[in-house]
């Protein structure tokens, strides 16, 4: 499959002219996933000891998740939780009294004995000790496991015939079998808002195209830590799965018509899924503790969000403990064949003809009230002349009743520390794009003009700022009101972006000395400090491929003058983040300052031909921000995929002395430069005994030394490159005459 995708990626790019040498391609890795940690270790990793077990609750009918929130439920061992208990377990046990041993017992599974040496004739009896029957625990996992075995005394003893002696005592050096002990928890879950037992699966507001609702479960290659079930392999297997906690339907008959309805996408903003792949429902029938498959679909290329309805109606299923998961079968290396679900709904009292999902929702969640970027540095906000707010602020409507349904007015807020800041109306007329109605099942898209309200307080203190803000659209029919609101973060940092700061796809130029460049138009005139940039995996690993971070000026919308490349000693390499961190800084050499007016480019110009995969952004659109160059920076062409490049340049402000930046460069001291033969090192520091590495041309390290005197008289005469890394990643060119 992965040997057909790369193909198919290819053809794209032999078959678009106008998009040559920049590709486009899936992910293997989602660092916007986090890692729930269900358990809590000792130091001991090989041990079940102060770890949980989780018993969860049932639930009753009706169930319902539209996810707009996440439902899946976090295991957290509490020590002090009601209804906590435990076991203590024991690694020896006494078979005759089922007693556990003594903590000071050591035994081996080694026949030992008494021997008995007689001097007089060079000869020795061994007399074997008797084995003692115990039963030994695996206490490595739960349930532990236990088996009797012949177990005998950790020593040899040695004894002499003949001659004055005392017995010698041999032990055995770590004997394998000691009396351990480990307490196992058990925690009880009890929270019905809770309704996913599990969280292999991806919830998110981002990969789904027009999802009726905010909030879908994903489905991919990728586990719940954001890393692909089996890295680089080609084989195709069941992959994530979403479980439901078990539901109590033990008081229902199949005449209670029950029936379990969601609506389900392919690909959306991710990857294709063959046809071979699948999505797939099951029912879980508690008596006859078996999974069986009640639905599924093939993979497809993106289409409309779809409706399932399935009626339960088979005896099996009727009792305490049924449950129901959703998995899909597709690749394992990676966020490849996406699936989407979204409005589940288990219910009583329905029927065949009741598949409406009648809601009214945003449809994604809003990211900024700037105009064109997500964020922006405060210091260049607080200077700024004139109203920074977006003059189309985009919303994103769904009328999923089967009606056309009036309009009403919603409304945009924001707060500062929870006091109502600003507020701005949007008229419902345009939020259903100038029509006295909302259209039945549609998605109704808007822009609202900012620029003439309240904007953001220029006056507050500080070297960061941050807003709430709230957006609120409703429609006049009983719906579920928590979809008619959606609410974000706007903040104010060091740097621009134009990202939401997920990404849904990678991509990047191909060929040794491509270029990737991206646009960006500051509020003044300043000095950038280093680039943040949001590398992911993908199908190949890149991760050791070299680059040098590159500054441009902007002439006619093109990259043109170089104001800071790396230099070639000192090339960088993608580096995925991990953790709360989604994006990864490169600070400029020795911590320099790199002037730029209020256009430029920032980007990279590769050493290796390979794809370095960038994350794109698929839900805001600023492609035309985005070139590239294959032939040296003769030429510049714009992206051709629609989506924004996850690259943010990071300006010199306030918080510079809160992330470590100096406000002095490093530098040392040559002479003669240029030379004949010997140089002269001077450092300002007082330990001067650092190593220096000496470089030619080509990168080839030509010597190491300790000493601060350099002799080049064995050399050509050229240039030469002298390197200290305890103390910088700079480099300094000497000249040999």
């Amino acid at each position: 499959m992965i040997a057909m995708r790369l193909l198919f990626l290819a053809i794209i790019s032999a078959s678009f002219s106008f998009s040559q040498g920049l590709e486009l391609g899936p992910m293997t890795s989602n660092s916007s996933i986090s890692f729930n940690k269900k358990s809590i270790l000792k130091t001991d990793p090989n041990s079940i000891d102060s770890t949980f077990i989780f018993s969860t609750d049932t639930l009753s009918l009706p169930l319902y998740d539209e996810f707009s929130s996440n439902k899946f439920q976090k295991y957290q061992g509490d020590f002090s939780a009601n209804g906590l208990t435990s076991i203590l377990y024991y690694r020896l046990i006494d078979p005759l009294s089922s007693l556990p041993l003594s903590a000071s017992t050591i035994l081996t599974n080694q026949q030992t004995f008494n021997r008995i040496y007689d001097a007089s004739t060079s000869t020795f009896v061994d007399n074997n000790f008797q084995a003692s029957s115990v039963i030994v625990g695996d206490l490595t996992s739960y349930p532990v496991q236990y088996q009797t075995q012949n177990l005998f005394p950790p020593y040899y003893i040695y004894d002499t015939i003949g001659i004055p002696d005392v017995s010698d005592t041999l032990w055995i050096t770590n004997p394998d079998f000691f009396q351990d002990s480990a307490r196992q928890f058990f925690m009880p879950i009890n929270d019905p808002s809770k309704i996913w037992a599990d969280d292999f699966a991806y919830h998110n507001y981002r990969f789904a195209v027009n999802p009726r609702s905010l909030g879908v479960v994903t489905f991919d290659g990728l586990d719940e830590t954001g890393f692909p079930y089996e890295i680089g392999t080609s084989i195709t297997n069941y992959a994530d799965k979403l479980t439901s906690k078990p539901i109590d339907l033990s008081n229902n008959l199949a005449l209670d018509s029950i029936y379990f309805s969601f609506l389900y996408q392919a690909q959306g903003f991710g990857d294709t899924p063959e046809q071979s792949d699948s999505l797939v429902l099951e029912f879980y029938a508690k008596d006859l503790d078996q999974w069986f498959r009640v639905w599924s679909t093939n993979g497809a290329s993106v289409l409309p969000f779809k409706a399932a309805h399935i009626p339960l109606t088979e005896n099996k299923y009727f009792k305490k403990g049924f449950q129901f998961r959703f998995r899909n079968y597709g690749s394992l290396a990676g966020a490849l064949d996406h699936f989407h679900i979204d409005f589940v709904h288990l219910r009583p009292a329905s029927s065949h003809n009741d598949t409406l999902f009648k809601d009214f929702a945003f449809v994604y969640p809003l990211n900024t009230l700037l105009k064109t970027y997500t964020s922006v540095p405060w210091d260049h906000y607080k200077n700024s002349i004139g109203n920074k707010m977006t003059d189309s602020l985009k919303i994103d409507l769904h009328n999923g009743s089967p009606s056309a349904e009036n309009y009403q007015n919603g409304l945009v807020s924001y707060s500062y520390n929870s006091l109502l800041a600003g507020s701005f109306i949007l008229p419902g007329f345009n939020l259903a794009e100038q029509d006295i109605n909302f259209s039945a099942r549609t998605v109704h898209t808007s822009y609202h003009n900012l620029t003439n309200g309240n904007s953001f307080d220029k006056t507050l203190p500080g070297i960061q700022q941050s807003f709430t803000v709230k957006a609120n659209a409703s429609a006049q029919f009983p719906n579920d009101l928590i979809n008619d609101s959606t609410g974000f973060s706007q903040n104010f940092k060091n740097f621009y972006s134009y990202d939401d700061g997920s990404s849904e796809a990678a991509f990047g130029p191909t060929g040794t000395q491509a270029r990737l460049a991206v646009r960006f138009d500051a509020y003044e005139a300043d000095s950038l400090i280093g680039v943040s940039f949001q590398f992911v995996p993908s199908v190949v690993d890149v991760s050791n491929k070299l680059f040098l971070l590159t500054v441009w000026s902007e002439n006619n919308d093109e990259p043109d003058q170089i104001l800071y490349e790396d230099d070639v000693f000192n090339p960088r390499n993608p580096i995925y983040p991990t953790g709360d961190e989604q994006f990864v800084t490169y600070y400029f050499l020795d911590t320099i300052k790199v002037p730029v007016n209020t256009s430029f480019f920032v980007g990279w110009r590769q050493l290796d031909p390979e794809r370095l995969n960038l994350g794109l952004d698929r839900n805001l659109d600023f492609s035309s921000k985005i070139k590239f160059s294959v032939n040296g920076g003769a030429t510049w062409l714009t992206s051709p995929f629609s989506g924004t490049a996850m690259i943010r340049p990071v300006f010199s402000t306030k918080l510079d002395e809160f992330i470590g930046i100096n406000e002095e460069a490093f530098d040392i001291k040559i002479f003669p430069n240029p030379t004949s033969d010997i140089f002269q090192i001077i450092l300002p520091q007082e330990d001067n005994n650092f190593e220096k590495i000496l470089f030619d041309q080509t990168g080839r390290t030509l010597l190491k030394t300790n000493e601060n005197q350099i002799d080049l008289s064995n050399f050509s005469a050229g240039y030469f490159f002298l390197q200290i890394p305890q103390l910088s990643q700079k480099s300094w060119k000497i000249v040999k005459n």
